[in-house]
């Protein structure tokens, strides 16, 4: 099996348990790229982004680290924790997409955790 089609299986697994039974709360989605990762929390039943941070922003990208580490994953948690809060969510359901949760994408969450999410 290929890794795209092992990603594929993950990622319809994670959705798939996501919306069974949870689709009262919001979605926070995360990608992962090689050299950046972005955080958005999505309320599907609207069809809309509550509140999104990258390390593509210009206030992430100007202190002159990479955003492919741990701790750019943690300043996105941490700033897309804030604005979620902001536009009042306090809980929602973690989507890691196809990603292992390890590395980044757990630097991420634990990040959002401990500013003020739930999940």
């Amino acid at each position: 099996m290929s890794k795209v089609a092992k990603f594929d299986k993950r990622k319809r697994r994670v959705r798939r348990s996501l919306n069974a039974g949870q689709a009262k709360r919001p979605r926070l989605s995360v990608h992962r790229s090689s050299q950046h990762i972005y955080a958005q929390v999505i309320d599907d039943a609207a069809g809309k982004t509550l509140a999104a941070a990258s390390t593509i922003e210009k206030d992430l990208r100007s202190s002159g680290k990479s955003g492919a580490n741990k701790s750019a994953a943690e300043a996105v948690g941490k700033l897309v924790a804030e604005r979620a809060l902001k536009a009042g969510v306090k809980e929602v359901v973690f989507d890691r997409g196809g990603y292992l949760f390890h590395g980044r994408v757990k630097a991420l969450a634990d990040a959002a955790r401990e500013s003020g999410l739930s999940f």
